[in-house]
């Protein structure tokens, strides 16, 4: 084993923190307001990504509906990956590439709010579900990595969270901070601070 990947984990993720703190507070600050004032005008909050960034879909959505740091009500939220059935039969019936798409446009309405996270930005399902939300009145906050790729690029999107780092393990431990500076930040501005 070589103690020296231990090091270089570390200090790409300091470096990159370090980063993202000096780009990502107005984008931050823009995606937090766009979560409150679709849950204060009655929306919800779809989540969908894949592989690591479904997990991710899933924790945003636990933190929303449970709780984060505060014991407040639930905020509607849903993950779009956790129901097998759903997803493999629309895989099976139409493709890979709508199983995200389907789902919004089964569940989402005018007024709801898509959280959209590829790590690539090159996912072809999840910039599916991106343009099935717009055409439905949905706005998207998009999270990803590298360039942003098709997805950071789509006029579909509104907010781009984009960590520019080649390192997929590195862009997932940032994207999950985003994620629970966006929880703190809606809670702090919905329910007051923490006690």
């Amino acid at each position: 084993m070589k103690p020296e990947l231990i090091n270089q984990a570390m200090t790409d993720g300091i470096a990159l923190r370090r980063q993202c703190t000096e780009t990502l507070t107005e984008v931050l600050l823009e995606a937090a307001g766009a979560v409150v004032d679709c849950l204060k005008s009655g929306g919800k909050i779809l989540a969908c990504g894949n592989g690591g960034s479904a997990a991710d879909a899933q924790h945003f959505a636990a933190e929303l509906v449970n709780r984060f740091e505060i014991n407040r009500k639930g905020l509607p939220a849903v993950a779009l990956t956790h129901d097998a059935s759903v997803i493999t039969s629309i895989a099976n019936d139409f493709s890979f590439d709508r199983v995200f798409s389907r789902q919004v446009e089964a569940l989402g309405k005018s007024g709801d709010l898509l959280l959209a996270i590829s790590t690539s930005g090159t996912s072809n399902n999840i910039t599916a579900a991106a343009d099935a939300a717009a055409a439905i009145g949905m706005k998207t906050i998009a999270l990803t990595g590298r360039d942003g790729g098709d997805l950071g690029r789509s006029s579909s999107v509104n907010v781009h969270i984009n960590i520019p780092h080649s390192a997929t393990p590195r862009i997932q431990e940032m994207h999950i901070t985003c994620l629970h500076i966006l929880c703190s930040l809606v809670d702090d501005h919905m329910f007051g601070e923490k006690p």
